[in-house]
C-alpha cells in the first residue's frame, strides 16, 4: 500500500479516504494503481511518476507507433496481456521490457522463461496502462496485419497476383481465409476507432480504405489494387448481394461478431472508373442506445422534447443535412416511448437500428413500397406512435398531418435549412396553414460538432476577433439564456491539443448542436397574416430560443467544443 500511504503523505487523500480505498482494493481483488485511477484522483503520469521514484523503476514513455510489430512480437500476446508486459526497444540480443507491474513476482518469472526460450537478455523500465494499451494497438495495428493477410494470400492464391487481368470465380477468390481475415481486420479497426464509415475506394493503382472519424475521413490504409475484386466479393457475398453485377449500385446490410459484440454494418456499392466502391456504415447499437444528454440536448432545448413527447399526439419533425445526427435523436425519443402499452411502427429507409419492441419497415422503391404508401398501411396497424423516415412529397405530408390529427404521436424528417423554415415548407408541400397549429408540435434542426477529448484540451485566450464574435452571438441571445451566462476577465476557452487517448486528433466523439422551435399560441397567430422565415424567427427567439450558434457558443464556454467547430457546423446553414 505504498502508494496509498504516499498520497495520504503528500495530502491527495483524507485518513478516511485511505481507509476505504484499502478496504476497497483487498474487497475487490484490484491493485492499488487501478483503484487510484478509478476514483480519478490523480492523473496516470503522476502516479507512474510517484511509482517510479518509489520502486526505482526508471519509468518510460514509448511511442508505440516507432515500435515495430517484431519487437512487440517477442512477448506473446496472451503473456503481454495476463502480465502487463511488452517488449519496447531491441538492441542485438538485449531487449527492453515494459511492464506495469514489476513488483510481481508470476510477471518476473514469465518474463525470465520467456527470455531463455527465445534466447535475449533484458531490461525493465515502468509504463502505464495508458501506454501498454497503446501497444497492444500498434500489435493489432491494421496495416501490419493486412500486410500479414497479403502475404499469405500470395502465398495461397498466387494467382490473384500473378495474373490479376484474368476473371476469376468470385467463390474461387472469396474463399480465401487471407481476405476473409483482411475484411475481418478493417470491420475491426473501424470498430474499435469509433469510425461511422468505413471506404473502399479503387483508383488507378491502388486501393484506399479510409475511415470517417467524428465526421472526417482519414486515409488509413493503402492496398494493392489486385486484391480489389476479392475484398468487395467477400463483401457482397455477407451483405448477400450480386457478386456478378458490378455495373449498378447495390445496397445491402449484414451482422458480424467482433469483440463479443454482434455490430450491424449497412453496405452500399457504387461503380466508379476504375471499380466498384463501397461505403460501410457502421451501426454499432450503443450509438443507437444514446440519451438526449449524451446527444449534447440540455436547457430549454431539452425541456420542450421532453414536455411534447408526453403529449398523447402531434407531430415532431426534424430537420438538418444528411449525416446531422436526426436519426439518433429520432430513436433516442423512440426508447423513451417504448412502453408494452404503446404500438410503435416505423417505416425507415433504411433501418438504422434494429429495436426490441418497435415494428420496423423498409421502403423498397423499385416495387412501388413507398413512405406514402407504408404509411397508409401503417394506419391500419393500430399504431400509437408512428415514425416515418422523412416527407419528401405533397402525399406523405398530407398523411403525416391526418395522422397526428386523429391522435397519433409522428416523427418524421424534413430538409430545409433551419427550425423556422420547416412552416413554409410544409405550406409549400400543400398542407394547409390552419391545421399546422394543432398538430406541428415541435421542429428539431440540428447539426454534429466534435466534442473536444477531456483528457488533452488546454486552456486559451481567445485573439480579440474570436472574443468579439463570442460576445455579440451572446449579445443576441434570448433574455433566459443571456442571463445564465457568465462571462468572467479574461475571458478564456479551449482548444484542441491531441494525445494517445484521442490518437493525437484533439477531439473525441461528437455531440449535436439543436435549434427547438415549439409552436405557441403568438406562433399560431402569426401564421394568420405572415408565412415569413424572419418574422417565425423573432417570435421563437421571443419564446427563448437559441440558434444553432448560439448554443454552438455556450458548448465553447463550457468546454465542450472550440470556437471552430461551431462555426464549421453552422456556417453551412
Amino acid at each position: 500500500m505504498k502508494l496509498l500511504q504516499e498520497l495520504f503523505a503528500q495530502g491527495f487523500l483524507t485518513e478516511k479516504m485511505l481507509n476505504d480505498l484499502k478496504t476497497q482494493s483487498a474487497k475487490l481483488g484490484k491493485t492499488e494503481e487501478e483503484i487510484i485511477l478509478s476514483k480519478n484522483i490523480v492523473s496516470e503520469d503522476f502516479l507512474f511518476g510517484l511509482k517510479s521514484k518509489i520502486s526505482g523503476v526508471p519509468l518510460k514513455k514509448i511511442d508505440a507507433e516507432k515500435v515495430s510489430s517484431d519487437v512487440l512480437e517477442l512477448i506473446p500476446e496472451e503473456a503481454s496481456v495476463n502480465y502487463k508486459m511488452a517488449s519496447v526497444e531491441k538492441d542485438g540480443k538485449s531487449v527492453l521490457i515494459g511492464m506495469v507491474y514489476p513488483e510481481d513476482i508470476a510477471a518476473q518469472n514469465a518474463l525470465r522463461f520467456l527470455a531463455n526460450q527465445e534466447n535475449f537478455t533484458y531490461q525493465i523500465c515502468l509504463i502505464t496502462p495508458g501506454n501498454l494499451a497503446n501497444l497492444s494497438k500498434q500489435r493489432k495495428n491494421i496495416s501490419s496485419e493486412t500486410k500479414k493477410a497479403l502475404e499469405s494470400l500470395s502465398e495461397e492464391s498466387g494467382k490473384i497476383f500473378d495474373a490479376p487481368k484474368k476473371k476469376f470465380a468470385a467463390e474461387t477468390i472469396t474463399e480465401d481465409a487471407p481476405i476473409i481475415k483482411m475484411v475481418l481486420v478493417i470491420l475491426r479497426h473501424a470498430l474499435e476507432g469509433n469510425a461511422s464509415d468505413i471506404h473502399i475506394e479503387p483508383g488507378r493503382d491502388k486501393l484506399n480504405v479510409r475511415f470517417r472519424l467524428n465526421g472526417i475521413l482519414y486515409l488509413s490504409l493503402s492496398l494493392p489494387l489486385k486484391v480489389h475484386p476479392a475484398i468487395v466479393a467477400r463483401i457482397k457475398i455477407l451483405s448477400a448481394l450480386k457478386i456478378d453485377e458490378n455495373r449498378m449500385p447495390q445496397d445491402g446490410r449484414f451482422s458480424v461478431k467482433i469483440n463479443n459484440s454482434d455490430v450491424d454494418f449497412r453496405v452500399s456499392t457504387f461503380p466508379t472508373l476504375y471499380g466498384e466502391k463501397v461505403e460501410i456504415r457502421v451501426l454499432d447499437p450503443s450509438t443507437g442506445a444514446r440519451s438526449f444528454e449524451d446527444l449534447g440536448m440540455t436547457g430549454r432545448s431539452l425541456e420542450v422534447v421532453k414536455a411534447a413527447i408526453k403529449k398523447p399526439y402531434g407531430m415532431i419533425l426534424f430537420t438538418g443535412p444528411t449525416g446531422s445526427g436526426k436519426t439518433t435523436t429520432q430513436y433516442a425519443i423512440l426508447r423513451i416511448l417504448n412502453q408494452d402499452s404503446v404500438n410503435i411502427v416505423t417505416v425507415e429507409d433504411p433501418i438504422e437500428y434494429s429495436i426490441a419492441g418497435i415494428n420496423q419497415s423498409q421502403v423498397k422503391p423499385e416495387i412501388g413500397y413507398t413512405f406514402a404508401r407504408g404509411l397508409r398501411q401503417i394506419l391500419r396497424q393500430d399504431p400509437n406512435i408512428i415514425m416515418v423516415g422523412e416527407v419528401r412529397d405533397e402525399e406523405t405530408a398530407s398523411l403525416v398531418i391526418n395522422a397526428a390529427l386523429t391522435g397519433h404521436i409522428v416523427l418524421s424528417t424534413l430538409h430545409t435549412n433551419s427550425s423556422v423554415g420547416v412552416i413554409p415548407r410544409l405550406i409549400d408541400m400543400g398542407v394547409r396553414p390552419f391545421l399546422i397549429p394543432s398538430t406541428l408540435k415541435v421542429v428539431i434542426s440540428q447539426r454534429l460538432i466534435r466534442v473536444l477529448c477531456p483528457h488533452c484540451k488546454i486552456k486559451v485566450r481567445p485573439s480579440e476577433k474570436i472574443k468579439s464574435y463570442i460576445l455579440e452571438k451572446i449579445k443576441n441571445m434570448p433574455a433566459s439564456a443571456k442571463s445564465e451566462v457568465k462571462i468572467e476577465e479574461p475571458l478564456f476557452i479551449y482548444a484542441a491539443k491531441g494525445c494517445e487517448v484521442c490518437g493525437f486528433l484533439g477531439y473525441s466523439g461528437r455531440m449535436g448542436l439543436f435549434e427547438v422551435l415549439s409552436m405557441s399560441d403568438e406562433l399560431a397567430e402569426l401564421m394568420q397574416t405572415s408565412l415569413l422565415e424572419s418574422m417565425i424567427f423573432k417570435v421563437a427567439q421571443k419564446q427563448g430560443m437559441l440558434t444553432m450558434e448560439q448554443e454552438g457558443i455556450l458548448k465553447v464556454l463550457n468546454g465542450q467544443t472550440t470556437i471552430e467547430e461551431v462555426i464549421r457546423a453552422t456556417e453551412e446553414k
